[in-house]
């Protein structure tokens, strides 16, 4: 599944055969793939693709995830008569995923760690 309109970027939806959860390793629900960039050293833009899945254990107190976990937990899977709840919702979710940064300073800490052995 995937949606575009006149100059939006796609977005793939996939919810049968999901890779399990980078975080927790249990079942997901949902993968999407959007496109992502960032700017580099030299001032250019690099454009690359971004992935992220929908766990029900990792994401439950996600407010933006909120919703579309309530789906789920009610309709179990996507249907003709949700499809419409259903996009508007993903839609929200991936808009809220892809506004995340890293943080830098938990980074760095982990980081530090790590060379040290500590991690």
């Amino acid at each position: 599944m995937s949606g575009e309109r006149d100059g939006e970027e796609r977005v793939l939806v996939k919810v049968e055969e999901t890779p399990p959860c980078p975080q927790c390793a249990g079942a997901t629900l949902l993968l999407a793939q959007f496109p992502y960039g960032w700017t580099n050293n030299r001032g250019e833009n690099v454009a690359g693709i971004r992935e992220t899945v929908l766990c029900p254990c990792c994401h439950h107190g996600d407010p933006a995830a909120a919703e579309l976990l309530a789906l789920y937990a009610v309709d179990e899977k996507v249907t003709p008569e949700n499809l419409d709840v259903f996009g508007g919702l993903v839609a929200a979710w991936v808009e809220s995923v892809r506004q995340r940064t890293v943080d830098e300073e938990s980074l760095n800490t982990e980081f530090e760690l790590w060379q040290r052995g500590e991690l």
